[in-house]
């Protein structure tokens, strides 16, 4: 069965770190890409970064260069390292991946960034 669990989110002041992780179930980790999305109050859903099962990695323009996305095998956890964070990172961060056209998703993890 397929399952997405995210952790790590919290209350954070500009200019903080957080790293959130995405620990996967159901034989998933090593056969599809897994990504990151995020929603914030009243917008849509929209695409953070995501990693292919060989390491390549892609962004939204608004993170790069503060967010790294990065796959540990052995746990078989994604983890989104997020730095430089701004007051516009706030949202509920959801780990995705796509199999054979369907969309899993995990229940979310709340970022707030605040002073």
């Amino acid at each position: 069965q397929v399952q997405l669990v995210e952790s790590g989110g919290g209350l954070v002041q500009p200019g903080g770190s957080l790293r959130l992780s995405c620990k996967t179930f159901g034989g998933i980790f090593s056969r599809y890409t897994i990504g990151w999305y995020r929603q914030a109050p009243e917008k849509q859903r929209e695409l953070v970064a995501t990693i292919t099962t060989t390491d390549s990695t892609n962004y939204a323009d608004s993170v790069k260069g503060r967010f790294t996305i990065s796959r540990d095998n052995a746990k078989y956890t994604v983890y989104l390292q997020m730095n430089s964070l701004k007051p516009e990172d706030t949202a509920a961060y959801y780990c995705n991946t796509r199999i054979y056209g369907t969309d899993f998703w995990g229940e979310g993890t709340l970022v707030t960034v605040s002073p």
